[in-house]
């Protein structure tokens, strides 16, 4: 369609002629008539244009963490010279790039880059670019969609968090770098099951690949030491502001990733099903996706869900629970829960001690508290060590 300068042409255009009109000049009418010839030229050249153009995005890298940066590259190419190109490519809810290009050769190729701080967590939709053309005189421009959509995943900030909760008989000198699990040499046969990315190819079972023509891996039950539950209470009632809920899902993220690279297969649980079990990346990717878009939720039965999880046979190594300023409720759900587990844990958000903050510690477990402003480093490193002074060796 005409730009501004277009329908001024047109305008200027109606005005000659009213002029040619009244005073008969015939270089009024020609001028008139190559002002309306020149826009409605502009305009078909812009609409054969536009679908000649096509543009590539790469995103470095498409999953980071809240506060990193993330780069964008745009490869836009077209199959005949155009001019006046301009590309906005939009990351919706986190901002948009332009780009202007004068002019773009036949099989030429433009490039553009741009960094974007990624904040807040979530799942953020990437494009498509939008991209306009005009004609060489800037009388008209289409403007169409080109590209993909792809999407930018933001995970939780993370804390590099050092120590691990150590069990009955555990070595104590072995807990301040990989998790040292007992019976780790008693796995037992579980199943057959297909190859996924990411599975051990010691696993494979050579002679069932060789009887379905495809890579079968020998599932093995796990240790249970080697187990990990992580309990992100999704409650809202917990929390006295929404920075106080961000800071209880950073805790959970932070002791995510340090669990998994400790060695422990954990399973993280955040209101819904029976929670992600993560013994790969591809998994540990979906758990943090997960984190990624929680949300507090308001009149949550925590009681109901947990005895549902607990008659599951949730058990193992280490259970974790994530919360605000803890209440009865979490209280009760972790009672149900430590019962079956060798060494348990509590992250609370808020400000002084209740009486649930003093029950968790007279079950025996390990309470981590910070403010919604804090960090949990610290406050885990002493607990881990505290944890260190009192496990038994016998």
């Amino acid at each position: 369609m005409p730009t501004t300068r277009g329908w001024a042409a047109v305008g200027a255009a109606t005005a000659l002629v009213v002029l040619w009109v009244v005073f008969g000049e015939d270089l009024l009418l020609a001028l008139a008539v190559f002002l309306v010839a020149a826009t409605a030229g502009g305009t078909m050249y812009v609409r054969l244009s536009g679908p000649k153009l096509s543009v590539r995005r790469t995103i470095v890298p498409p999953q980071l963490h809240d506060g990193e940066r993330a780069l964008v590259d745009l490869s836009i190419r077209s199959r005949q010279k155009v001019y006046r190109v301009r590309v906005e490519d939009r990351i919706h809810g986190l901002g948009s790039a332009a780009f202007v290009a004068d002019r773009v050769a036949a099989d030429d190729t433009m490039i553009g880059r741009y960094e974007v701080l990624c904040r807040p967590r979530g799942v953020y939709a990437v494009g498509p670019s939008s991209v306009s053309v005009s004609d060489p005189l800037g009388l008209a421009e289409a403007t169409s969609t080109a590209g993909s959509a792809d999407r930018l995943v933001v995970y939780p900030k993370v804390e590099d968090l050092h120590g691990v909760p150590t069990g009955r008989g555990q070595d104590q000198t072995m807990s301040t770098s990989r998790a040292d699990f007992w019976h780790t040499g008693s796995e037992d046969f579980f199943t057959l099951r297909e190859y996924q990315h990411g599975d051990d190819l010691r696993k494979v079972h050579w002679p069932s690949t060789a009887r379905h023509d495809e890579l079968i891996i020998k599932q093995l039950e796990m240790p249970r030491q080697s187990r990990a539950f992580l309990v992100l209470d999704p409650r809202s009632e917990p929390h006295s502001s929404p920075e106080s809920f961000e800071q209880a899902v950073r805790g959970a993220a932070s002791v995510l990733r340090h669990l998994f690279n400790a060695g422990y297969t954990p399973t993280i649980w955040a209101g819904h099903g029976r929670g992600t079990m993560v013994d790969n990346s591809n998994t540990y990717r979906v758990a943090m996706e997960e984190l990624a878009t929680i949300t507090p939720e308001h009149g949550v039965d925590l009681r109901h869900l947990v005895a549902t999880l607990q008659r599951s046979g949730m058990a193992g190594g280490v259970l974790v629970m994530i919360t605000g300023q803890p209440d009865d409720a979490d209280l009760a759900a972790f009672v149900l829960l430590s019962q079956n587990f060798y060494r348990t844990v509590v992250l609370s958000v808020g400000e002084g001690e209740n009486k649930e903050i003093l029950g968790f510690a007279r079950t025996g477990a390990l309470v981590v508290r910070t403010t919604p402003g804090g960090s949990w480093a610290e406050p885990w490193r002493n607990a881990m060590e505290h944890g260190w002074s009192i496990a038994s060796v016998g």
